[in-house]
């Protein structure tokens, strides 16, 4: 397909084929995922991130809005249409249905957030998965229906029961996205950092690294470390700078610069 999926090619490959997701921390990544044929590419949007949709036009941008930043809807809506004139096509909005309401009421599309949602994980016990209780997978539910209801296109499930993903895909009109879900939600989403392997120790169990970026980095550092000793070891033998690395001048010009003499 040429150009970028809009929210309707997006809701016509329901049940038709896996969505590709990936967020991204930096320009070049954005550039990547672009250039490799990614579905989804989001960020959060902060104003050193804000350019970023604009590097990728060819592919579906998503902005998030900080969560936390923002006391009401009017201030979620004033950053939400920033975040749509910046180039996203869609807007991530981790609060209330309420919210989102007033988000979508506006043509804003908004991609909602039920199971584990960091900033409210306390409610749900911590960084665990979510749903695999009557209790818990009954008020998952009713999330995801308060927020189709509210008028969201699509809904992020973290680290929900798979099952339990599943059947709520083939219950509810919103793309449903996996990070952590399973496979069997409309589209499969994961972090840059995690796909790079730039994390050093614990790798979340719904994550696979396909690269070891850490490694790179760790190496990099020690090449850098490496290369200034011997910039100060040249400096101080005087083997730096030599004359290609200086602009020479004639002779006789310096001498008359001392002895006072016109040109």
């Amino acid at each position: 397909m040429n150009g970028s999926l809009t929210i309707m090619d997006l809701r016509a490959l329901k049940g038709v084929r896996q969505i590709s997701y990936v967020q991204v921390a930096r320009e070049e990544e954005a550039i990547a995922a672009a250039e490799a044929g990614m579905d989804m590419i989001g960020t959060a949007f902060v104003p050193e991130r804000a350019h970023f949709a604009k590097a990728v036009p060819q592919t579906h941008f998503q902005f998030g809005l900080p969560w936390g930043k923002h006391a009401d809807a009017t201030e979620a809506l004033r950053d939400a249409m920033a975040a749509m004139q910046a180039g996203a096509q869609s807007v991530y909005c981790g609060y209330s249905p309420t919210l989102v309401e007033a988000l979508a009421r506006e043509g804003v599309p908004v991609i909602c957030h039920v199971g584990l949602v960091p900033p409210k994980a306390t409610w749900t016990g911590g960084y665990r998965a979510v749903g695999k209780t009557l209790d818990q997978a009954q008020s998952i539910w009713q999330s995801v229906q308060d927020f189709e209801q509210a008028g969201a296109f699509a809904v992020e499930m973290e680290v929900v029961a798979a099952p339990l993903a599943a059947e709520i895909t083939k219950r509810t009109s919103m793309l449903t996205i996996s990070l952590g879900s399973g496979g069997g939600c409309d589209a499969q989403y994961l972090f840059s950092a995690d796909i790079l392997g730039e994390n050093r120790g614990h790798t979340p169990r719904h994550a696979k690294t396909y690269r070891n970026f850490a490694a790179e980095r760790d190496r990099m550092q020690t090449e850098r470390v490496a290369a200034y000793k011997e910039f100060i070891a040249d400096v101080n033998s005087g083997a730096f700078p030599e004359n290609k690395h200086s602009v020479g001048m004639d002779e006789q010009v310096l001498k008359k610069v001392w002895n006072g003499q016109p040109n």
